[in-house]
Parts: structure tokens; sequence; C-alpha cells
């Protein structure tokens, strides 16, 4: 065999440009490794800064300065509590015992801030459970200081936007949607921070404000710029290159239509992301949910990486599963809009092709994506699904691309062309090919139990995260408000997500294993792109990102031969 003849050499290449990917080049820079971070996409960031950037960390230093009472023990009890037999037990205690140190490294020793916030667990009613402060909210960041990096950044997902436009931070996203006191103040402040911005505005859209996922991608680019490192946009992988003894060495990548050779003296570190944008691995592995219009990742995630490393005998696990959400299409949107918290807001239903309910509207994304591809049934199809609410939600709501207190006529034409609204319950079914009679006695069996102040189907409301969304000044559920004020309308939704959670087989250091279980020397990987320790659950907010950035963290370490 040959010898490979490299165009550019590095001690670490990792591959993607996301939250894990960045943390690992950071880490093994300051283990005085020469590292080299190539990235698909024209914007660097990937899919964690399209995101909200949050960390979902349990027993941090930053939750304890909080006052905040927490174990390891305890996040280990309730994580495999939500992940039964199919979890690894080495794979959750290393990352409930390593996460937080990965934290306390990325603040003592990079940009990245954060502060611990009391935002609740999805089931923090299940054993180990918790109602706050194993959430970290990343601190806002002023663009400027990234200069033109600031164009090169990949955006906020417009569901993280307020009116799909406007950068808003977590206390004032928490007022707006929900209404409460202090609501308006919070919007003018929004408002006010975009446009007084005049020099911005003359040149871009974009703001100079950012927060969640921008804030610490631009963080972790500001710690990548004073280590000298570089991330190399346009670049993507093709192919693993392997020496005699199976050993990774090295990629061969497209960059600018030409074929380019990296070598890596140390390890390749693979954070490229899922694949839940690929019309052909969609198909083949997610059959619940195939139509690649449906996910909420951007459009770089195919799985690039995942087929080259299959390629050289890395070993798979649950590639039917994502971190899944209910989720709306705009015609001409390059992704879908998740419907993150909307549903919980009291006053809208989700109803199948039966025009009847299935679900608890009010629990968390991922479970209620995961409730659309379970109750897609023949007769009762789930996908697509319909919310339903009514003028006094409309006005007060959004819901998904609708915006509140905009009359339909000043939404985008787009959003226009989905949004389906009639007079009467009965006339909105027959716009959506539902019986009228049938959906006219789910609305009003719903509304008498808003009466009642308890759901008997699907028990709405009585979980602590139900109400988190909820309105308090409803008298006997916070969840519950009734759907009987005309105008009525409706959105279609599909069991979508936003990016997928199975994938290659790694062991505690990040090190991916082959089909016999053995680590394949010299290859890493993190992120979307590996199956999660969580398994199938989302165990809170975060609980993407923070287990990127922590294997990220220990492969980093491990391929420099540092002491984890």
């Amino acid at each position: 065999m040959a010898e490979q003849v490299w165009d550019h050499e590095c001690d670490v290449l990792v591959i993607g440009s996301g939250a894990g990917g960045l943390t690992a080049a950071v880490v093994a820079a300051d283990q005085k490794a020469h590292v080299i971070v190539i990235e698909k996409g024209k914007l660097f960031g990937g899919t964690s800064a399209t995101s909200g950037g949050v960390l979902w960390i349990p027993a941090s230093y930053l939750a304890q300065q909080a006052g905040a009472k927490d174990s390891v023990e305890e996040a280990f009890t309730y994580v495999k509590d939500l992940t039964g037999d199919e979890g690894s037990d080495d794979l959750i205690r290393t990352y409930v015992t390593q996460a937080r140190e990965m934290l306390r490294y990325m603040m003592q020793h990079s940009d990245v801030q954060y502060s611990a916030i009391p935002y609740p667990d999805y089931q923090s009613h299940r054993t180990g459970g918790k109602k706050g402060y194993r959430n970290h909210d990343v601190t806002p960041l002023d663009g400027r200081v990234l200069g033109d990096d600031l164009e090169r950044l990949q955006r906020t997902h417009p569901s993280n936007m307020l009116f799909g436009k406007y950068v808003w931070n977590t206390a004032e996203a928490s007022k707006l949607i929900t209404r409460t006191p202090g609501w308006m103040k919070a919007m003018a402040s929004t408002l006010w921070r975009y446009y007084s911005d005049v020099g911005q505005r003359l040149k871009s859209s974009r703001s100079r404000y950012l927060t969640g996922g921008n804030a610490l991608i631009g963080r972790l680019k500001l710690s990548l710029d004073k280590r000298g490192v570089a991330i190399w946009t346009g670049t993507g992988l093709q192919e693993l290159i392997r020496d005699a003894d199976g050993r990774i060495t090295g990629v061969i990548a497209q960059q600018g239509g030409r074929r380019v050779a990296i070598g890596a003296r140390r390890a390749v570190i693979m954070a490229a992301g899922g694949f839940e944008r690929s019309k052909d691995l969609r198909a083949r592995y997610l059959k619940a949910s195939p139509n690649t219009d449906w996910s909420g990742s951007q459009p770089y995630n195919t799985g690039d990486a995942l087929v080259a490393a299959m390629a050289v005998g890395a070993a798979t696990q649950r590639l039917d599963s994502a971190w899944r959400a209910p989720t709306v299409h705009v015609p001409g949107e390059d992704r879908a809009r998740p419907l993150f918290i909307e549903r919980s807001l009291p006053g809208a239903i989700i109803v199948n092709q039966a025009a009847k309910r299935y679900m608890n509207e009010s629990t968390d994304y991922h479970l209620a994506g995961q409730a659309m591809v379970d109750n897609d049934l023949p007769g009762a199809g789930t996908s697509p699904s319909f919310v339903i609410f009514d003028a006094v939600f409309k006005w007060r709501y959004p819901m998904g691309p609708v915006m509140p207190m905009l009359p339909v006529w000043m939404l985008p034409r787009a959003v226009r062309s989905i949004l389906y609204s009639d007079a009467t319950i009965g006339g909105l079914a027959r716009k959506l090919d539902l019986d009228p009679a049938v959906l006219e006695q789910t609305v009003s069996r719903f509304n008498a139990s808003v009466e009642n102040g308890r759901d008997e189907d699907f028990h709405r409301g009585e979980n602590f995260y139900d109400s988190l969304f909820g309105d308090p000044r409803l008298p006997k559920n916070p969840a519950l408000a009734p759907v009987s004020k005309g105008p009525f309308y409706a959105l279609r939704i599909y069991p979508g997500d936003i990016g997928t959670n199975g994938g290659l087989v790694t062991d505690t250091h990040g090190v991916v294993l082959d089909q016999a279980g053995k680590q394949i020397p010299g290859l890493y990987a993190t992120g979307n792109l590996v199956a999660s320790p969580m398994v199938r659950s989302y165990p809170g907010g975060g609980a993407t990102l923070a287990p990127a950035m922590t294997f990220g963290y220990l492969a980093a370490r491990h391929a420099m031969g540092a002491n984890s």
C-alpha cells in the first residue's frame, strides 16, 4: 500500500463546528495540539448555533452556588429510570459525573459563561427528577466582538426568536410567550434593542445581541481565536483514511470542488451532527417520519460522518431514534418550526385524522413528538395531526409561525397559506377533511374538562412541567383553557425532530467502537452523530448539547493522553 500523502496535517482534526466539536477543539488546543476544524456548510456553528444553547448538567457547582440540592446519584437514578434496560450504566455514570467537570473547565479556561436557572427536568415527577437548576443558560454576547465572523455564524432558528426575527433572552421570552406581568416591557426592550442598533440595521437584518446557541458558539469561536485554531468552512468529509494497522490517520475532504487529504497524527474527532436531513438515510431508518421537510434541524446534517464511519466498520445503535418534536412546515423555509412551547399554552388541542385527541398537549416536545409516532394508526392517523385553537388563543399566544395580536392578513403569505380558519368548529373540520360531528364532540368534551379543572382523558396539567407554560390566573388548572370563541384556527403538524439521537457506538472516552466492540484507534465521535447516552429519552432542556460538549471534552483529553 502506497504511503498516504497529505495536503495538510495536524494533531487533532475536528469534523463539525457545533458545540461538541468546538469544545473538543478548545480542550485539545489546551493540551498543545495543533487543531484544525472543518465544517461542510458555508456558516459555522451547526445545529448548536440554531438552538436555545441550554445545557442539562446535574449537580454543577453553579447550581450549588444557587442553593440547589442535587447529586450525581440522583441524576444517575433519574436518567436510568428514563432509559431503562437500553441505557448503558457506564455511559450514563460517565456523563453525570463528567458533565459538571466539563462545565467547570470551560468556565475557567474559555470564554464560555453559564448560569444555573430554575427550570425543571422534563419529567421532574420521576425518581431523581428535579424542579430546577439542572438547566444552565448561556450568558448573552455582544456580537461586535466577533467582527466579520458574525455574518459567518449560523443564525438562530426562527422558533427561538420573537416573531421569528427578533433575538430575546430567556427572561424576555418567558414573559412574552406566557403574557405574564412585564410582557409589554419585555417586548418594548426586545424591539428597541434591535431597531436602536442603527449602524447594524443599515448593514444587515442580523442582531448583534447574541443569546442561546449563537452566544454559545460565538463564545467558543472567541476561545478558538485566542488559541489560533481555524474553522475551515465549505469543507466536507468524504472518507476516513486508515493505515495498515487499522488506525484512523486522517480524512479525504471536499473543499471548493477540490479533493483534499488532511492527516491527523493523534485523532479524528467527529462531531458532524445526525442524518435527519438525508432523504435516503431518513427513508431507511426513520420510517415513521420519513420526510426531511418535517425536521427542524439545519440542512447540512445529512449523515456524511455516519456513513464514513460505517465504511470503516463502526458499530451503530438505535438508528430509528430521534429527538422528536411536533413541527410545522412553512413553504419556502429551509427547516420546519418545532412547537417547543406553543402546544403547552392553555386553549389549544391536538387531534388526529379521526378528529380526536390522543395526547397530553402540555407534555414536553420530545414526548409529544413520540406520541405522534406511536399513535399513527389506520383510520386515526397522526401524520399529519391538527392543532386547533380559538380567537382568544390567537390574540394572546404564538402558535409556530402564527404570531399573536396580528390580524391574519398581516401574516406572511406563506404562513397564511397553511393556516385554516372558520367561524365554527364544524366549518373548520370540513376544511381539514375531518368529521364535523366528531370534532365538535371532541372540543365539547375538552371544554367540559376545563370547567371541571381536570383532563380525565390525558391528565393535562397534573405534573409540574405541564403548568410551566400555563396561566396562573386560571382558577382550576393553569394548563386548561377552553377552545370556545370563534373564529377557530388550525395548522397541520407533523412528527418531526430537532436531530437524530441514534448513531455510532462509543465508549466512555468517546472512542468509536467497531462491530466486535473494540476501539477503532484514532477515531472519536460525539453529539447527534452517536447513540446518545440518554437512549430514547429526553431528561431536560439541553440534554442534547451538554452530552455533545462533555464527550467532546473527554475525547480531546483522551486523544492527547490527559488524565480524565
